[in-house]
Order: C-alpha cells, then sequence, then structure tokens
C-alpha cells in the first residue's frame, strides 16, 4: 500500500518569533556581559599599565639624582693639599605656612612652594678649567698679593697643569662673562671662601696678571640674593644678618685659589612662580600647571627628567658637635644647627626646632642628602574613569620614593 506524501508544512518548520526574539535577548545579554568585564579589564590593564611605566619613570628620575648628588663636591682641588671641601651641594626649601597648602584642591593644581630646588657643586674638568692661584696686579704669590671681591675685582696667576705653566692669555679664556667662581682660601686653619659670577670674559692685566671682573660682594663675604649668586652658596636665601657669613671672607692672597664651577641644578617648572631662567611657561594659563616638570640643568642646558611631579623635597643630617650627624634630616635650611640642645630621654629630640639656628645655610656642615619624589600618572577625567587616589582626590595614580645620598667628596675627618 502507498505511504502518503509528508506535508511541505512539516518539512520547512524552523524558528518562531518568539524564539528568536528570545534568543536574541540572551545573545545581548550575554554579549553586554561580556563587554563590560572586557571594559573593566581594560581600565585595569590601563591603570597597572600607568602604575608600571611611573614607577620606571620615577626610578629613572631618582637614579640620575643619586648620581649627581654622590659626586657632589668634587674636581675642587685635583692633587693639591687643601684642608677640606668648601661645599657640596646647597639646598634652596620651599617652606609652606602653617595651616596653608601648596595644593589647590579646586584646579588640581601644584603651586611652586610644593618644590625645592638643590644645586649640586662641582668644579668645572680640571684639564680644560684648571683651579688657578690668586694674586694682585703684580701677579706676584705671596702671602701679602691679595685681591678683594668686595672691590668687584681680582686677580690670578697662570694656570699650571702638570707641573707645566699655562700663559696669562691661556688662562684668561678659561673664564667667561656669566661663569660663577668659587674663592677658596688655602689656611691650614680654616678654609674660608666666597663665590662671584663674572660679568665680562677675563683678560690678561698688563702681562702680569688675569683680571676677573664680577658683580663685588658685601664686606663679610655674602652676595647678594639672585643674580649674583644663583646657586646660594654665600646668599644665606637673602636672610640677613647671614649665620654662615662666620664661613666667608673677601681676601685670597697668593696661595688661595680661584675654581670655575659646573653646578648641576634640579628644580620643577610649575607654572607662575617657577624659576624665569629655565622654566618657560609661567603664565597663569601655563601648561606647566597641568605638567609640572622636574627638570635638570647644566652647562645652560635644561632637560625634563619626568613629568606630572607633585612634590620634590630635600633635606640635610648636619653634622654636629655632639658627634652624631644622622639622627634626623632638616627640610629649612634655615634651621641647621651644628649645636643642638637635647631633651634627656628624649632619643635625642631637639628642644627648639625652630629656624635662624646658628649654622643656618651653612652648606658646608651637610653630610647627607634625604630626597623625596612623589609623581602621578597623566590625570584622567573622562566620565568613564572612575578611578580616584586616596592621596589627593585625583583621577590619577600616584606614587613617590625616597633617597638618601652621601656626596662621597665631602670631608670624612669631622
Amino acid at each position: 500500500m502507498k505511504k502518503p506524501a509528508k506535508s511541505s508544512r512539516n518539512i520547512a518548520k524552523g524558528f518562531t518569533l518568539v524564539e528568536l526574539m528570545v534568543s536574541m535577548a540572551i545573545f545581548l545579554l550575554i554579549s553586554g556581559v561580556a563587554f563590560r568585564l572586557f571594559s573593566l579589564q581594560q581600565n585595569s590593564a590601563s591603570i597597572l599599565r600607568d602604575q608600571v611605566g611611573l614607577n620606571l619613570a620615577l626610578r629613572n628620575a631618582v637614579t640620575e639624582l643619586q648620581l649627581d648628588i654622590s659626586n657632589a663636591g668634587s674636581g675642587y682641588f685635583q692633587g693639591l693639599n687643601v684642608p677640606g671641601w668648601p661645599v657640596g651641594v646647597t639646598i634652596m626649601n620651599n617652606v609652606v605656612a602653617s595651616g596653608s597648602s601648596c595644593y589647590n584642591s579646586t584646579t588640581g593644581a601644584y603651586g611652586s612652594t610644593c618644590f625645592d630646588t638643590v644645586n649640586v657643586i662641582a668644579a668645572a674638568n680640571p684639564t680644560n678649567y684648571p683651579p688657578v692661584n690668586t694674586t694682585d696686579s703684580s701677579g706676584s704669590n705671596g702671602a701679602s698679593n691679595c685681591s678683594y671681591t668686595n672691590t668687584g675685582v681680582a686677580y690670578t696667576q697662570a694656570a699650571v697643569v702638570n707641573g707645566t705653566p699655562w700663559t696669562l692669555a691661556s688662562t684668561a679664556a678659561e673664564f667667561k662673562s656669566g661663569d660663577q667662581l668659587l674663592l677658596v682660601t688655602s689656611s691650614s686653619t680654616a678654609t674660608l671662601m666666597t663665590t662671584v659670577v663674572l660679568t665680562a670674559d677675563a683678560s690678561v692685566a698688563g702681562g702680569k696678571a688675569v683680571k676677573l671682573t664680577f658683580n663685588s660682594t658685601n664686606t663679610d663675604g655674602t652676595n647678594t640674593y639672585g643674580s649674583h649668586d644663583p646657586l646660594d652658596i654665600t646668599t644665606c636665601h637673602g636672610d640677613s644678618p647671614c649665620p654662615a657669613a662666620s664661613q666667608l671672607t673677601t681676601q685670597f692672597c697668593g696661595t688661595d685659589w680661584a675654581i670655575k664651577l659646573a653646578p648641576i641644578t634640579y628644580l620643577v617648572c610649575a607654572g607662575p612662580g617657577s624659576s624665569t631662567t629655565w622654566c618657560t611657561d609661567t603664565s597663569s594659563s601655563s601648561p606647566d600647571i597641568k605638567d609640572p616638570k622636574l627638570v635638570r640643568v647644566q652647562s645652560g642646558t635644561a632637560n625634563v627628567i619626568m613629568d606630572q611631579v607633585i612634590g620634590f623635597r630635600l633635606a640635610a643630617s648636619i653634622f654636629n658637635t655632639v658627634g652624631d650627624n644622622s639622627t634626623s634630616y632638616q627640610y629649612n635650611s634655615a634651621c641647621y644647627t651644628a649645636s643642638p640642645t637635647f631633651v634627656v630621654g628624649t632619643n635625642l629630640v631637639p628642644t627648639s626646632p625652630g629656624c635662624a639656628n646658628d649654622e643656618a645655610y651653612n652648606f658646608t656642615v651637610v653630610r647627607s642628602v634625604r630626597a623625596s619624589l612623589i609623581a602621578r600618572t597623566t590625570p584622567n577625567y573622562n566620565a568613564n574613569y572612575t578611578f580616584r587616589n586616596t592621596f589627593d582626590g585625583g583621577p590619577y595614580q600616584v606614587e613617590g620614593t625616597t633617597v638618601v645620598v652621601d656626596p662621597r667628596n665631602m670631608s670624612m675627618n669631622d
């Protein structure tokens, strides 16, 4: 008997509209969850990537700073018997007043007072720029042949390198307008000093000596704060009278020295209030407000070491009369003291941590430097970026690091 043929309705049977809609809803739900997880993972990966980059940048910046500070005070007296190093670093602290803040929480900007400056003091290459003995216009090397820096003019003898004397002309060619010099006495009982900035190229005076012209120092060897001593070796940061004047002098004679400096400066450009010499963006709309930059300056060239720096602080450990120079670090160079008074039973805590102390701004007593650097990732103000850090509540990650450096060329016999 012949079987009946299957109907076309049975052969073409598929999904109903309801089934299709349910399937699409499930697919969209799963896809949405997947994309959400992907988005979250992407944000997490971005945060992690930024943290890794920030960490590497901090390490690189601190390593370079550490290398420079460790060589502070080098090259002053190659092969010469001078009793001690005069100065290795100068630190210019920005101290925020009590109850104030250097951070503007409304704009998220860090001002210039959030950052200190350090000058690494070292002599220029002694092969090309050797130290020279001072003298008067006669060019003689006696103890009575002296120049006085408060007159604005000083004289030097011809340089001697490896026993071979230079000509006066070749010695004069060593010193150019704008050079900063360190002048140091060679006394066996005390090393006194001052510093000057040349206002003209050196010249040969009467065929007998090299003539140096500069802005005169004060009669105690201190300088006017600013262009007369941009490294702050002798200005006491503008304070007067200067407690460090006991380390200074204006008289330099036949056996004393004039040394050309090759300093390295670390500072942060952060908009208004930053150094106008190296920070060009100093207006109220400065890009540096949104991206403070740690800058390294050497030989007239400034290089950005790190972006997005929000804190740069420097402290010093000071040699003192109680034989202990490591109990604390002072973040205000006006507070340096070599004769602290301690409270018995309080782990050698100074009784008066106030400023204007006996060694204020005397950088010859610095024995160790502590540098703290805080930085952030690039701020992300995208509405989808919901991360906020616990440091200042900003939409970026924050990391910091601290390094302690002992300048190896500072005096070790104190």
